[in-house]
């Protein structure tokens, strides 16, 4: 099977259904979140149904991944619940997450993560207000358990690049260089649910169901919700290594996040060819893309895409954000910080 064929069929994810399974859902929702009857507390289930359809109120909680909870009326609440999975590469990254050897860290050991990454400034002087692109290679020692305070950033930031549009502003050369071994940040305010240090991860469900739970904690609904349900999946990808068992469980998850689809070939910042799963961000007029290799599956980084121009300020089609995890290693130490 070539590329194009494969990626032909990730793009043909979701069957559509009739529009009268449609509607018998709607009724039946309907009427059991409007039935006043006396001790009930919840109604489960699980729908399968097109990322287009909208079949009106209940169409759109269960694409959501939504079930309706009767707590009273002084407080209503919506719980998250998986949807049918159906991003094929996706699962296809799930059942590959095991070929590679596993690592085995331990406490007081470092996972040290090589990447590079791009992402845009904003520069503000005297002298105007303008954009560029940064580029960087680092490398960052993360403890096993603890957050980014106890770790140690080595990089090296290259030679800028103009934000399509725009001149580099002179102050964007300051910044090329090496710099550290430095410690890597002051303080880390990072909520205990989105905590992504490998003792944290470690501990997660290795269930999708329950990973997809885990994923919209502290959530409300709606794309917002999803919306951010997806960037909590980056986190725990991005500088971070999970044990397979909820890695599998997190690809799992994040097949069933609704608006989720494969977008084909995309670049990551080290220039490798991959191919992507992405949710559109309406609200940053961009799509936020995860990258794949093509053909053993593993994860390779992230990129940004805008897809409104006028709400991100580019022209569609430009690339304002990536990164490449190039490798993963454990060490016990981190070197001395430069003082």
């Amino acid at each position: 099977m070539n590329e194009m064929t494969r990626l032909e069929r990730f793009r043909a994810e979701v069957p559509r259904p009739e529009m009268t399974e449609l509607r018998r859902e709607e009724q039946r929702l309907r009427a059991a979140m409007l039935d006043p009857s006396p001790g009930r507390t919840r109604r489960t289930g699980r729908f399968r149904l097109a990322a287009a359809a909208t079949a009106g109120l209940a169409a759109a909680a269960v694409a959501a991944g939504l079930l309706a909870v009767d707590t009273g009326p002084e407080r209503p609440a919506v719980v998250h619940t998986m949807p049918v999975a159906h991003v094929e590469l996706l699962q296809r990254a799930a059942d590959a997450a095991g070929r590679t050897p596993e690592l085995h860290p331990r406490p007081g050991q470092f996972l040290v993560y090589r990447s590079m990454t791009m992402n845009p400034v904003e520069s503000n002087t005297e002298k105007g207000h303008g954009r560029y692109l940064s580029s960087e290679r680092r490398t960052i020692w993360m403890p096993v358990e603890g957050d980014s305070t106890h770790a140690v950033l080595e990089s090296d930031v290259l030679p800028p690049k103009p934000y399509p549009g725009e001149k580099i502003p002179p102050e964007a050369y300051r910044e090329v260089g090496h710099s550290g071994p430095s410690k890597a940040a002051d303080f880390d305010r990072t909520a205990e649910w989105l905590r992504n240090d490998y003792a944290h991860l470690s501990r997660l469900p290795t269930d999708p169901a329950k990973m997809y739970e885990h994923l919209y904690a502290h959530l409300g609904t709606g794309p917002a919700a999803d919306a951010q349900a997806w960037q909590n999946i980056g986190g725990m990808l991005t500088e971070a290594y999970m044990p397979v068992a909820q890695r599998r469980a997190l690809f799992r998850a994040a097949a069933a996040v609704p608006g989720v689809r494969t977008v084909g070939r995309a670049v990551d910042a080290a220039g490798r060819t991959g191919v992507a799963v992405s949710l559109d961000d309406p609200g940053l007029g961009q799509r936020d893309e995860y990258i794949f290799d093509a053909e053993t599956y593993a994860y390779l980084g992230q990129r940004s895409v805008v897809i409104d121009a006028a709400r991100a300020g580019t022209p569609v089609g430009t690339v304002v954000a990536s990164t490449a995890q190039l490798s993963v290693r454990v060490a016990d130490r981190a070197p001395a910080v430069r003082r």
